[in-house]
């Protein structure tokens, strides 16, 4: 099993390289780059392990790269390490890193319903996170609502959403009045599902048509 890029992306290793061996994740600040290493090395070999820092005072944001020499290894890092870690794929290089910071704080304070649910929420610096986004009644879940304009293709959606790890099924239904696309999708986690929804919510498949993806309630308890 391996993962198609377009042709115009370049050969395979450079996609690789840019998309598919590196991880995002948020960790405590007080970690080192070694702490880092250490907490995900389990996982495969680790080519480079770095934190981002603030430019002016040095002191680590609660943030860092992983980077490891296989796709499978990233892929199963994101799998299986710790949810507090909120580990996605990073952006790639060419994209501004502190936009990909941004966004990446963003999908994972705002979207969270309510109550002690960001990680190491010991923390004062995490803890304000909580207090200031609680407000955010967005109910998550592990299932998600995709509404087209156009019909959907049941093999080609399901390949579209698979792209994240943990799908377990897509059905697809047609309006046989409107001929707009509806479909539900669902995750075997509520992490697999916020990131579908991040990176999916307003894709134009086919091109010209943006999909409308949202959560549906799948009967679990939203402040887990």
């Amino acid at each position: 099993v391996f993962i198609a890029q377009s042709r115009a992306s370049g050969s395979h290793r450079d996609v690789e390289d840019e998309e598919l061996t590196r991880i995002f994740v948020m960790i405590p600040k007080t970690y080192t780059e070694e702490d880092l290493r250490e907490k995900f090395k389990m996982y495969g070999d680790i080519e480079y392990c770095s934190i981002i820092k603030n430019k002016t005072t040095g002191e680590s944001k609660g943030l860092g790269y992983v980077r490891y020499l296989k796709p499978s290894q990233a892929a199963r890092a994101i799998e299986e390490c710790d949810r507090s870690y909120r580990a996605i794929l990073a952006e790639p290089k060419n994209k501004s890193s502190e936009s990909f910071e941004h966004e990446y704080y963003s999908s994972n304070t705002r979207q969270e319903p309510r109550g002690n649910m960001l990680p190491f929420c010991g923390q004062p610096e995490f803890c304000s996170f909580e207090k200031n986004e609680s407000r955010i009644q967005e109910s998550v879940s592990k299932r998600l609502s995709v509404v087209s304009r156009l019909p959907l293709i049941q093999e080609q959606l399901f390949a579209l959403f698979d792209l994240v790890p943990g799908l377990e099924y897509c059905d697809v239904q047609r309006d046989p009045h409107t001929n707009s696309g509806y479909a539900v999708i669902q995750y075997s986690t509520a992490a697999s599902a916020i990131y579908a929804k991040y990176k999916l919510h307003g894709f134009e498949y086919p091109p010209g048509n943006r999909l409308t993806v949202i959560f549906l309630e799948d009967g679990s308890d939203s402040s887990e």
